[in-house]
């Protein structure tokens, strides 16, 4: 069968780690090694996430010829929070910026289980091709339990640690997070049906964030 000009080119594990979690650690880097005072480097560091947020953006849109809901709305609270961090020196707008987009995810999930409306399947279907029914809302289920316990741990941590180990917690602590939670989901998509092609480990990737 000849395949659809519309068709939208899957990308590759590595594809996506690079436009979900590459700005992440630009903002980073740019924090760890730019000398200064903690004002310049937090200006710098969400100044360089900003571009990195945009760049990613477009990577996506060139490789795979969109940008997911998700990468939208992340993409826009960046640019969002980030330019009020830079108009007001004030670094609590980038910090509450994490807390207020896994909110939102974590409501709209709750909010298709409750209206039996399968957004999650909606939105991610060509990712997990041949997942139940019962799969799908137990996928939801686990993923908007996963963003409110992410919300109230980035509240947690940056109301009360420094700004640099918020920064670290960020690269260090919740990506290892997001990759283990979403690594751990794979026994209940196998058994609900996922069919892999050999690629578990593209199956486990989480949703773009």
């Amino acid at each position: 069968m000849t395949e659809s000009p519309t068709t939208k080119p899957a990308p590759s594990p590595g594809l996506r780690m690079l436009i979900d979690f590459g700005p992440l650690a630009v903002f980073f880097a740019v924090n760890s090694f730019m000398g200064g005072p903690q004002l310049a480097r937090m200006l710098a560091a969400t100044a360089a996430f900003m571009v990195a947020i945009f760049l990613a953006m477009g990577l996506s849109l060139w490789k795979t010829k969109h940008i997911s809901p998700m990468l939208w709305i992340s993409g826009v609270l960046v640019l969002v929070f980030g330019g009020l961090t830079l108009w007001f020196h004030n670094d609590t707008f980038i910090k509450v910026k994490p807390t207020i987009v896994y909110s939102m995810f974590a409501i709209v999930l709750i909010y298709g289980l409750i209206a039996n409306k399968p957004l999650l399947q909606t939105l991610l279907e060509s990712a997990y091709p041949g997942l139940t029914a019962r799969g799908w809302r137990l996928l939801t289920i686990n993923w908007a339990v996963f963003f409110v316990v992410m919300a109230v741990l980035n509240e947690l941590v940056w109301r009360t640690q420094s700004w640099d180990f918020w920064v670290a917690f960020k690269l260090w602590g919740v990506v290892p997070l997001t990759l283990l939670f979403a690594i751990g989901n794979v026994p209940l998509l196998l058994r609900h049906g996922l069919k892999t092609d050999g690629e578990i480990v593209d199956k486990a990737l989480p949703p773009e964030q």
